[in-house]
């Protein structure tokens, strides 16, 4: 249920309202404002309040039921689109953001020297895989905390905040502590005993979409994390699994505007793993820029013949380089800055 308040109601007011409706009933309140409006969004079981009683009330216009089954993360909760600010960086509105770096962390020199190169080429976060969740058990795992420990050089050495995957509960305090941004991977979209332990922190989680998830799925997914008190979500396109057996994966492309019709939430893409191939990973960044997506994470490696993990979907620093001049370029025509 949404609340939408008169224009003008007085503050006062507007709490005595939301104080009655929590003493007397189980329920939440989020309350969200803009320039032209102001809600208090219900969320839990409202089946015991009387609408009449509330819309009686003169600082109220109107009552909305929420039909979707996800209530923070809809657009009628906050119409307004969310940014969420990391130091500094700001992933959401008007904002174009870049994540880049190796699908695995090798190694100390090779990691620093590659968060260099991708900062003077303009990104913004550094990523790279510490715990690695790979299909087969004798892959490379990745170097766990000695891993995100080289990532925090680099960011010491570059200023760009750090983004990595988290596989298990029993890491969130050190993530917590260690990591900027916490990525839950497709595999985890619906692991909800983690979400909702994410959701105690405030600490900016990126979600990406499980290998065969809905929309709608992914939504509820956020709504886990959101329901604990954890609004900082980001969503990511990473395509899906279809019966196309030429790429890796299906980039839904038209996800991107149907979640930024459904929710408020910020939305990247993922072109490196949606693809699995190199040179896709410059048009598909280019269309998620023209859609409206507000960043895209990219996979970038010195030597991708020699990577330890994906180095089929990986490109090159002057591959990395001459992607971002030409997404600097058509940013203006599409109303994104970078």
């Amino acid at each position: 249920m949404i609340i939408v308040m008169c224009k003008d109601a007085p503050q006062e007011e507007i709490n005595v309202i939301r104080e009655k409706l929590i003493k007397n009933h189980d329920i939440e309140i989020h309350e969200s404002k803009g320039t032209n409006y102001h809600l208090l969004g219900v969320v839990g079981d409202t089946s015991t309040i009387d609408p009449s009683m509330i819309e009686a009330n003169r600082i109220v216009e109107k009552l909305i039921r929420v039909q979707s089954p996800y209530k923070r993360a809809s657009k009628m909760f906050k119409p307004d689109a969310s940014v969420i600010n990391i130091e500094g960086h700001k992933i959401g509105g008007t904002h174009f953001s870049v994540i880049a770096g190796p699908c695995s962390i090798e190694g100390r020199d090779s990691l620093i020297d590659l968060a260099k190169q991708i900062k003077r080429s303009g990104a913004q976060f550094l990523r790279g895989g510490a715990f690695k969740p790979r299909t087969s058990p004798y892959s490379f795992q990745g170097m766990g905390e000695e891993g995100i420990e080289i990532m925090n050089e680099a960011k010491r050495q570059t200023g760009l905040p750090v983004v990595t995957e988290i596989m298990s509960i029993d890491k969130i305090d050190y993530f917590n502590e260690n990591v900027d941004i916490i990525q839950v991977g497709a595999r985890n979209m619906q692991n909800f005993t983690l979400l909702k332990e994410l959701g105690r922190i405030q600490k900016p989680i990126l979600l990406k979409r499980g290998l065969s998830a809905t929309i709608e799925e992914l939504l509820m997914a956020a709504e886990y994390v959101m329901s604990g008190g954890n609004d900082n979500v980001i969503l990511c396109e990473r395509g899906i699994r279809t019966f196309e057996k030429y790429t890796r994966n299906t980039l839904d492309i038209s996800a991107v505007p149907v979640i930024k019709k459904l929710s408020h939430l910020p939305v990247i893409v993922d072109p490196s793993h949606a693809s699995g191939e190199w040179w896709l990973v410059e048009p598909l960044a280019k269309a998620a820029l023209a859609v409206g997506a507000d960043g895209i994470m990219v996979e970038v490696h010195q030597d991708p013949q020699n990577a330890k993990s994906d180095g089929q979907q990986s490109i090159k620093p002057e591959k990395f380089d001459l992607l971002m001049k030409t997404l600097k370029s058509l940013s203006p025509f599409l109303d994104k800055t970078m």
